[in-house]
């Protein structure tokens, strides 16, 4: 009788043994900050001028700052549970948003505790409820909502700080619905060139900048925590779960949606204000913590261990990255993979047949964005160039291709230059064989919405109510 992948996978990982120097080398402290909704060039280390984070920017002055970071898809739910498990959605059975792994899938608490860590989460570092699935020793704060760092602080002051420990703090920013501008000049900030410049887009954009400064100040509180109750080597990383819900970030395979920021400090290791241009994914966050705790990285997963790259010995690591997306309920039901290299990105949209709408455009909850869409479709009535990103955004050929030195904002699909079409030719072909390898049926979650038809709005609780009374049965 043939074991199954999964099972045998949670054998390898409960089973992982300390290495000859482990034994006599104290294990280096983990501390992971998660933001939540936070595309890449958002932060003063990025290169924002308009957007306060100066805690950000002091951590990116005292360590490392990755500048090709990625996501391994651009919904929170997926996104979190690849970083838990180092499988992509196919793999570990959380394609949609607001799906539990499946069964048996094993993920990183329970293979850290293994090599004698504690880990413990604080606040959005899972989805919802399934923190639980994932075998974490310490489960703590919000798990969904508004969480702070006073738990946090007294689960430090209370724990054996002998033992090494590996904690993940999550907040909610800046995750809609983003609170109260506190202090930007709508006037003065920077719009990314896919937005429609309109009154109630400037201030909206207000409240979310506002809400990543708050993540900051919350970055700030957890690394005082941190420098003064997590004695001895620690490693600090800063990172988000994927973009922002903006048109064209969140839900969507454009760097806006799945390049992320990551930063990391590591005093004694990573060299002070210096640069990695290393290509790295969620997924690969297990293994490399698995390496640097002294236990051997099991095969049969997607992760890739860069700790060769925080030790400083090695620069590079994936010469591509993969990322999927297959929907959020109702408002979301557009399966989308693509595939990016250092300078070329390939997106397949597979059922162009389906209109892209999101929680953007379709939610009855004002807080979700409609109320600057609603701006964004009074200005298209009269302005082409309104309507030709409001098109855009709804209505999508079946492939992408994109020059992101020349054209990094993707703005420009040469899917149908003939220049490009052996370009074109091999990375379909390698995004075919991945999708093969990870065994991807290319499932429709969800009712589609056909293109022509007319854009009906979705009560963004009605699924979840109707979620959990499926589970209830």
């Amino acid at each position: 009788m043939s074991i199954q992948p999964c099972v045998l996978l949670a054998a390898i990982f409960l089973s992982l043994p300390l290495s000859a120097t482990e034994k006599t080398t104290p294990l280096p402290n983990i501390v992971v900050f998660i933001s939540d909704d936070h595309s890449m060039l958002d932060s003063e280390p990025y290169g924002a001028t308009d957007i306060r984070t100066p805690n950000i920017a002091r951590l990116a002055a005292e360590g490392m700052k990755f500048t090709h970071a990625f996501v391994a898809t651009p919904a929170c739910g997926p996104s979190r549970t690849a970083l838990c498990t180092g499988l992509w959605p196919a793999r570990n059975g959380a394609e949609p948003n607001h799906k539990a792994k499946n069964p048996g899938v094993p993920s990183l608490p329970p293979a850290l505790h293994a090599l004698g860590y504690e880990v413990a989460a604080f606040g959005k570092v899972a989805h919802g409820n399934y923190g639980k699935d994932h075998g974490f020793d310490v489960l703590g704060g919000n798990q969904i909502g508004d969480s702070d760092t006073v738990e946090v602080a007294k689960f430090l002051a209370n724990r054996d700080a002998t033992k090494p420990l590996c904690l993940f703090f999550g907040t909610r920013h800046p995750h809609v619905p983003w609170g109260e501008n506190a202090g930007y000049d709508a006037a003065a900030l920077q719009l990314p060139p896919t937005h429609v410049d309109t009154a109630e887009t400037r201030e909206q954009r207000t409240r979310y900048c506002s809400d990543i400064t708050r993540a900051d100040t919350l970055l700030g509180e957890l690394r005082a925590l941190a420098r003064d109750k997590v004695p001895g080597d620690t490693l600090f990383i800063y990172t988000a779960d994927h973009g922002a819900q903006w048109p064209f970030g969140k839900w969507n395979l454009y760097d806006a949606g799945i390049r992320i920021p990551f930063i990391a400090t590591w005093p004694g290791h990573l060299k002070p204000a210096s640069t990695s241009d290393a290509m790295i994914s969620w997924p690969d966050l297990l293994p490399t913590f698995i390496e640097l705790g002294g236990g051997r990285v099991p095969e049969g997963i997607d992760g890739k261990s860069f700790a060769g790259v925080l030790r400083g010995t090695a620069k590079t690591h994936r010469d591509r990255i993969f990322t999927t997306h297959s929907g959020d309920g109702y408002f979301n039901v557009y399966p989308i993979r693509s595939v990016r290299t250092r300078d070329w990105k390939y997106i397949r949209n597979l059922h162009p047949e389906f209109q892209h709408q999101s929680h953007i455009s379709r939610s009855s909850k004002v807080t979700s964005g409609l109320n600057y869409w609603q701006s964004w479709l009074t200005a298209a009535e009269t302005s082409p160039a309104a309507a030709a990103v409001v098109k855009r955004y709804a209505v999508r050929p079946a492939e992408e291709l994109y020059d992101l030195k020349s054209d990094p904002s993707e703005l420009h699909n040469l899917a149908d230059d003939h220049a490009q079409a052996g370009r074109l030719r091999q990375m379909r072909a390698d995004l075919d064989v991945w999708m093969q390898q990870q065994g991807d049926k290319q499932t429709v979650f969800g009712k589609p919405l056909m293109i022509g038809e007319p854009v009906t709005m979705v009560d963004p609780g009605a699924g979840k109510k109707k979620k959990a009374k499926g589970q209830n049965k």
